[in-house]
Formats: C-alpha cells, sequence, structure tokens
C-alpha cells in the first residue's frame, strides 16, 4: 500500500481534488473529494418492494438512503445502506429502515439492487427489528469467505447491536443481538449499537483479524467500548474487575469530539497498531465553537496492536467534515458525514459515508 502522495502528485491533484487533514503519520489516507463531489446513492421513488411485515408494496429508499457498509467481492465493491420510505413526515428514527445494495466494478459508478437485501421479516429475529427496522451496518469477511455484518436492530424500545452472516450478501442467517446470553442478558436490555470488527490486510482486502487468538470489535455510543468473540458471532464484552463495562475512548472537552464517539466502519491492524476511524460529535459550549452544536465529523484513533483497549494517540482535528451542499442538508440538519464503510480496491481507499441522514457519499485516497 502506498502511504503518501508525493509533494508533484499533490500539487497536481489539488488544482482539481480537495485532499482531507492528515495530521499524524500513522493514519489511513490521505483521503481526496472529487472536484463538484455528489452522492453515489439518493433517494428514489424508482423502486418498489412488498414488505413481509404488513404485506404492502412500499417504496422502500424514497425518504433515505444513507450510513453505508462497505466490502469487496468478486472484483467488485458491494455497499450496503440503510434505506428509509417517505411516510408524510421527517421524524428521525420514526420509519421503518432495510439495507439496500449497490454494485461498483470500478469504485466510480453504482448500481442498485431494486429491492432490499437485508430486513424485517417474519422471522426469530421479529421482536427485536419491527417496526423500527434494521439499521447502521458494518461488514467484514473471513478467511474462509463468510461475510458478517453488525447491524442496529430497533424495536421502538432499545436499539440492540446485532449480527448476521452470509456467503453471497443477499441470503442471510440472522444470530440475534450479540450480547443476548450475555451473563444473562445483563447488556440486553441498554442501547449498543455501532460494532465494528477488527480487520487487517491479506492478498490485498480486508479479513476480519484476530489478536492473541480472538476477534475484537469497537462499539457504542457515546463511548467506544470493546467486546471480543472467538466465533464472531457470540460476543464477550470487556468489563474491569468490578464486572462494568470500560470506555477504552470517550469523548473530550475542548475538541471535535467532545459531544460522543462512535465506532465507523471496521478498524484496520497496521504495523503501527490498530487504526479506528470513528464518528465525532460535537457541543459547541465545550468543544468546537466554530463547528456548532450536534454536527457529525470523523476522527482518526490508534490502539496497541496487542492490548486493544490500549488508546496509544487519537487526532486533534477531523479529518472529514460536512462541507459539501448534500452533507449538511437532509433530515438530519446540522450535517454529517458519518464513515461507515472502508475498503481497499484498486491500490486505493474507499471511505463511504452517510450525508445528513439522507445520502451517501465516498472519497478515496492511497
Amino acid at each position: 500500500m502506498k502511504k503518501l502522495i508525493t509533494l508533484v502528485v499533490l500539487g497536481w491533484t489539488l488544482s482539481f481534488q480537495h485532499v482531507l487533514s492528515q495530521e499524524k503519520d500513522w493514519m489511513l489516507g490521505p483521503f481526496v473529494r472529487t472536484k463538484d463531489q455528489q452522492p453515489i446513492i439518493a433517494p428514489t421513488t424508482s423502486t418498489v418492494f412488498k414488505d413481509p411485515m404488513t404485506g404492502k408494496e412500499v417504496q422502500w429508499e424514497s425518504m433515505a438512503t444513507f450510513n453505508p457498509a462497505a466490502v469487496v467481492k468478486d472484483g467488485k465493491i458491494y455497499v450496503l445502506y440503510r434505506a428509509e420510505e417517505r411516510l408524510g413526515e421527517k421524524e428521525i428514527g420514526g420509519h421503518t429502515s432495510r439495507l439496500g445494495m449497490a454494485v461498483s466494478a470500478d469504485g466510480e459508478t453504482y448500481t442498485r439492487e431494486k429491492e432490499p437485501v437485508f430486513f424485517p421479516d417474519n422471522d426469530n429475529q421479529k421482536e427485536f427489528e419491527w417496526t423500527g427496522g434494521t439499521e447502521d451496518p458494518r461488514i467484514v469477511e473471513t478467511t474462509d469467505g463468510t461475510f458478517v455484518l453488525t447491524y442496529t436492530q430497533w424495536n421502538r424500545e432499545y436499539p440492540r447491536l446485532a449480527v448476521a452472516t452470509s456467503k453471497d450478501l443477499r441470503k442471510w442467517v440472522k444470530h440475534g443481538p450479540v450480547f443476548r446470553n450475555w451473563k444473562n442478558g445483563k447488556y440486553h436490555n441498554r442501547e449498543t449499537k455501532s460494532g465494528a470488527i477488527v480487520t487487517e490486510m491479506k492478498d490485498g482486502k480486508l479479513i476480519a483479524a484476530r489478536i492473541k487468538g480472538r476477534y475484537w470489535m469497537y462499539f457504542g455510543v457515546p463511548h467506544i467500548w470493546l467486546a471480543s468473540s472467538e466465533d464472531l458471532v457470540h460476543w464477550e464484552p470487556v468489563e474491569n474487575h468490578e464486572g462494568n463495562l470500560v470506555p477504552v475512548m470517550s469523548p473530550r472537552p475542548g475538541y471535535f469530539d467532545s459531544w460522543l464517539v462512535e465506532a465507523g466502519p471496521p478498524p484496520v491492524l497496521t504495523d503501527g497498531g490498530i487504526v479506528v476511524l470513528y464518528n465525532a460529535g460535537n457541543s459547541k459550549e465545550i468543544g468546537v465553537e466554530e463547528l456548532g452544536n450536534r454536527i457529525y465529523t470523523g476522527g482518526q484513533a490508534l490502539f496497541d496492536a496487542n492490548e486493544p483497549w490500549k488508546l496509544l494517540d487519537r487526532t486533534d482535528r477531523p479529518f472529514i467534515k460536512p462541507e459539501m451542499p448534500f452533507e449538511k442538508s437532509g433530515q438530519y440538519a446540522d450535517g454529517t458525514t458519518f464513515i461507515e464503510g472502508l475498503v481497499y480496491f484498486h491500490d486505493k481507499w474507499y471511505l463511504f459515508y452517510g450525508t445528513a441522514d439522507s445520502m451517501v457519499g465516498v472519497v478515496s485516497g492511497k
């Protein structure tokens, strides 16, 4: 992987592209915006799906398409994104979410499936997924070609982190809430979300990584917590000697992440440590005043490669933030660049993100 762009190339690129912040040498990137950047996925009324829960046909992505996961399969990028149908109001959290899929052979043009590939159904997860739906995916691949999806189940009572697996990205086995059976459901009836499983580069693509024989997952909001697993399905949260969850990263007064931190796309195990890309919320009263309140930007943090709970460094400034009109207009009017999908494809990083809870954007970099 190339880590840096030469000064000559950088100078040429700047006339056509905007290079995003790169303040530390361990960071992934730098990522760049294209000139006159536009969303790659936007709401449409042209797709219709017969909902198995109601038996009615719905325009399942007419309201919003956002918060994407991404993975490389058969030489193409597959993007799984959250979609909501228009119901006549814009209340965040008041719709039913399903996951759609778009495919790209070049990283620039994306062809969408006409129906969602993952959604609430009359199955053994109905009690956790209806009527709110399936939200905010992250996805990793294993060495045997299995795809592991982490997502939020929303039944309008508790948002729960859950896992599903697939061999083809279309037929899925839902395994349910990840902490349902841990210590008699100790964390089952509380908010858990945003499960980002650590990956490493193998043969040119990201694969779920084992550290000391186990898989590791950063999760949660407004702090980031940690869990481990032997099989990517059954997870054990990291607790201290008192039996309590221990945040491995928290909001910081005085910085862009003063309100909340939330795990982004699957982290990457590098020679320098585990690079965690994360979403950051700002509170201008105790954070960065010019950013305003509730804006979501992106940061990067570095954790120890052998002790995933040990934070070594983190960025002082966001490396991506809402700048384009489509990133600052939508059902989340304060603006978001909510990062959730990351792939290495054709010798470049592609970082996928949700914009204002309404559309999908992408930036790329060496």
